[in-house]
């Protein structure tokens, strides 16, 4: 089972919206608000959020359309460089996903290859028909 993230993850994707649009952003937090009722901090923890958001943005998540949802790109960056790695089959773990994605220069994992690996899992990424864009990294 994923960790809480890839719970939510996962919860907002699979999100009944009864034909109400409704942003991956909202059902971010719609998620982490059901997981973590009393914790606000948890609720707002960026990294996975913009990891889930990044693979949105990138056309990435099953049933999610590309578009523009706010993910942070640093975060961003990882998951659709991560997901890259699943789709061809080089990485199956978080530990080595995230070692690929960050050079293995110490960056301090905080739950995005969770965010991805639940998706993936569960069949949710999307195969890309081309590459995704990677956008140049920057600190948020």
């Amino acid at each position: 089972m994923a960790n809480r993230y890839g719970e939510a993850a996962l919860m907002a994707v699979r999100m009944e919206t009864y034909g109400k649009q409704i942003t991956p952003g909202e059902r971010w937090a719609q998620a982490t608000k059901t997981l973590y009722p009393t914790s606000e901090k948890a609720q707002r923890k960026t990294a996975p959020k913009g990891a889930f958001l990044g693979l949105c943005d990138a056309g990435l998540v099953k049933g999610i359309p590309a578009g523009k949802y706010g993910a942070t790109r640093d975060n961003a960056n990882y998951a659709i460089a991560a997901s890259a790695l699943l789709v061809a089959g080089t990485h199956t773990s978080v530990s080595s996903l995230w070692a690929a994605v960050t050079n293995g220069d110490g960056t301090e994992h905080q739950s995005q290859m969770d965010v991805v690996m639940a998706l993936w899992k569960n069949g949710l990424i999307v195969k890309p028909a081309t590459t995704p864009k990677v956008t140049p990294d920057s600190k948020e």
